[in-house]
């Protein structure tokens, strides 16, 4: 029997403070492309869907952040590993893994 490994489509969206300059977002950005890509995941796509949001309370001490969506697909089993890992960067302030679902996921397909 083959073993064959079924890559599922996630959202990935990462908040960034909003005082960093744009040189150090964009590292932040390609850090998390290039540990998604080390970890056998595909980058779909990426962007930035809200430039500047003040929070309604202070996530580390930040009053603003900078929302990115990062679209990939990966084995479920990787998906812990990446999420430990990012949990270790101090400049992102939060993220969240989001499953598509199919219609979700037929809409990417058209991009």
């Amino acid at each position: 029997m083959e073993n064959t490994v079924i890559e599922r489509k996630y959202e990935l969206v990462v908040i960034l403070d909003a005082k960093m300059s744009d040189a150090e977002k964009d590292e932040s950005i390609k850090s998390i492309l290039e540990l998604v890509k080390k970890e056998k995941g595909k980058v779909i796509n990426s962007q930035v869907w809200i430039e500047k949001q003040k929070f309604t309370f202070e996530i580390k001490k930040a009053k603003e952040g900078t929302y990115y969506i990062i679209n990939i697909a990966a084995p479920a089993s990787v998906m812990s590993r990446i999420r430990s890992l990012l949990k270790l960067d101090e400049k992102i302030l939060r993220f969240e893994f989001i499953k598509l679902n199919s219609a979700k996921k037929k809409e990417l397909a058209k991009e």
